[in-house]
């Protein structure tokens, strides 16, 4: 890491994306010079603690982007099109975490373990995936390096702070209720109850019966491995837990490869962390992956219902790799490649 000062702008900073990105440059020990932290009015003025001290909330303005490095965008996709432009005006690199540039061919998409080189043309503007892409294509690049993807069948269940601070709420709100005997009111972040239920549909429904988070993991995993061909198919659950997203993973390969070989390859692969010992009770759970920066992979068998079937279970905290980890990542590797050329 370049140990020079990096001077960095987060907006969105009380939001659960902005507090855990703040957890991990602490956690990661970046040398940070200076930082700004900016919210909605609403917000402005609080002060949250940083490094020892106490930093106070600001709202957005011009100036809280000049002497930037990098810009954080952590406020969801109706400010990140506002301010991203106006954080390039101002000269400061931008990595974002919504949807507003994803689909934008120019601009690239990136997890620094599976695509880094697309940093190497000197971005300006990064967008990082959803949570469950940057789990997908950790765990699948390498094997597909091993024996070459065909198809991928995917069941997510994901966590409700994957909605925000009120998709937490909402759980938090209808399990006090039930547990009480009493009948949860109107549903809020989350369409129906989630409290002990499962929602199969995370955003709107398309005309063929895709939802889009369904469609975003397909699109965004092709992507990120440059496999845009590749056959996806994706089932994404709402799942009345509030951290770490799963997914059980169907895989069919282009060349046999043995659960054993799938180990291995998975074992030394970045940001990986292979837990796979179900004799023993041991496998990737999402209690087990909060707070931790690699996706935890387990559950490796054969799957006779595929051509060269594989099939896994993998666990992610998506308040860590599967966001804030990642946009610190890219932010870090943006600044360094600016640096240096």
């Amino acid at each position: 890491m370049d140990p020079r000062p990096i001077a960095i702008t987060l907006l969105g900073a009380t939001g659960a994306v902005g507090r855990a990105v703040l957890e991990v440059i602490e956690d990661l020990d970046v040398p940070v010079g200076r930082v700004r932290l900016l919210a909605t009015a609403r917000s402005a003025g609080q002060e949250i603690d940083f490094r020892g001290g106490t930093v106070k909330v600001e709202v957005p303005t011009i100036q809280a982007f000049t002497s930037c490095d990098v810009a954080i965008l952590a406020a969801g996709a109706e400010a990140s099109r506002e301010w991203a432009p106006r954080a390039r005006a101002a000269g400061c690199l931008v990595v974002d975490d919504s949807s507003a540039f994803r689909e934008q061919a120019e601009v690239p998409l990136v997890v620094p373990e599976v695509n880094g080189a697309a940093l190497d043309g000197g971005a300006a503007l990064v967008a990082s995936p959803s949570s469950m892409a940057i789990a997908l294509a950790l765990t699948l690049r390498p094997l597909h390096a091993a024996a070459g993807l065909a198809r991928v069948v995917v069941a997510t269940c994901q966590a409700v702070s994957g909605a925000g601070h009120r998709g937490v709420e909402q759980l938090q709100r209808e399990a006090a209720d039930l547990m009480n005997g009493r009948e949860p009111g109107e549903p809020g972040r989350i369409r129906h109850r989630i409290a002990f239920n499962l929602v199969p549909q995370l955003g709107a429904i398309d005309a063929d019966g895709v939802a889009e988070e369904e469609a975003r993991v397909a699109r965004e995993t092709r992507r990120l491995l440059g496999l845009h061909g590749l056959a996806i198919s994706a089932t994404t659950v709402q799942v009345p837990i509030f951290y770490g997203h799963a997914a059980a993973v169907h895989l069919g390969l282009e060349r046999p490869l043995a659960p054993a070989a799938a180990r291995e390859a998975l074992r030394l692969a970045p940001a990986v962390k292979l837990i796979d010992r179900p004799d023993q009770g041991v496998y990737p759970m999402p209690m087990l992956a909060v707070n931790d920066d690699a996706v935890l992979v387990g559950r490796i068998r054969a799957d006779g219902a595929l051509p060269n079937g594989l099939a896994l279970f993998l666990a992610v905290d998506n308040l860590r790799k599967g966001g804030p980890t990642n946009l610190v990542q890219v932010a870090l590797a943006m600044v360094s490649r600016q640096r240096a050329g």
